[in-house]
């Protein structure tokens, strides 16, 4: 999508800053003993509330052989996205990545991030760490002039030394009028490459990483990806809107 009317910008702000209260509440409800479908209950509950519709829900992507059944995905300690929610209990020490999002006045907003369960082991809030830090950069490396693969190669580079591995087939894209859409934005790559970034254009960039290696692997409910040798993986995403002046991280949580 590229904004290009005041109404369509106000829309996403509003949207952005929607998904981000609601996100905030959800991360504040992550404890020991709680189900991932309670914790979906709750986000289809607070967009609906809203007027808004949970863009998940229902959506069917290339590929899959059904909708996603859920408004959210929650993905648990091996499970790198699209965890599908049901009655799996968190317990202490996992670490979970909650990825919502929805529709305001037809505007897709796109947002995740991964928070630990009580506490956990200094490895899991490693990878957390770096894979928030990552998005960091990515968002700074967002600006017009630079190319999408000037985006993938800060994130890979942010990577760097931390013990951690990018997830090199999953990455963010473009979104606003549809869930996903066009680029694909790798987090890995070559700078200068791939299309120009230009003012308007809105993005939802999302750094996904292992502790261990990066292979993947598709569960059989064509939805779920998990680490091929079990590790931890994390996830951070926000849905960003290039301007001539700045990047504005339309999806900023309250308490971030």
């Amino acid at each position: 999508m590229t904004i290009r009317t005041a109404e369509e910008r106000a829309d996403l702000i509003e949207a952005g800053k929607r998904l981000g209260i609601i996100l905030d509440e959800l991360a504040q409800h992550v404890r020991p003993g709680i189900t991932t479908a309670s914790l979906n209950e709750l986000a289809e509950k607070r967009i609906i509330e809203g007027g808004d519709i949970p863009c998940f829900k229902n959506y069917q992507p290339e590929g899959a052989s059904y909708p996603y059944p859920a408004g959210l995905c929650i993905s648990v300690n091996e499970e790198v996205v699209h965890g599908i929610p049901g009655e799996r209990v968190l317990k202490e020490g996992d670490i979970v990545t909650l990825d919502l999002g929805l529709s305001h006045n037809g505007i897709i907003v796109d947002s995740a991030l991964t928070v630990p369960v009580g506490k956990t082991d200094p490895s899991a809030y490693a990878l957390i760490d770096a894979t928030r830090d990552a998005l960091e950069a990515a968002i700074f490396a967002a600006r017009p002039g630079n190319h999408i693969g000037d985006i993938s190669y800060t994130t890979e580079q942010a990577f760097k030394g931390t013990g951690c591995s990018v997830v090199k087939i999953l990455g963010g894209h473009g979104v606003g009028r549809a869930v996903h859409e066009e680029p694909f934005i790798s987090n890995v790559g070559y700078p200068g490459t791939g299309p120009e970034i230009k003012a308007g254009m809105v993005l939802a960039l999302e750094p996904i990483a292992n502790a261990g290696k990066g292979h993947v692997d598709l569960l059989d409910d064509d939805y779920t990806f998990v680490t091929r040798d079990g590790s931890k993986s994390a996830h951070f995403e926000h849905t960003i809107l290039v301007e001539n002046d700045q990047t504005l991280v339309v999806t900023r949580r309250p308490n971030e």
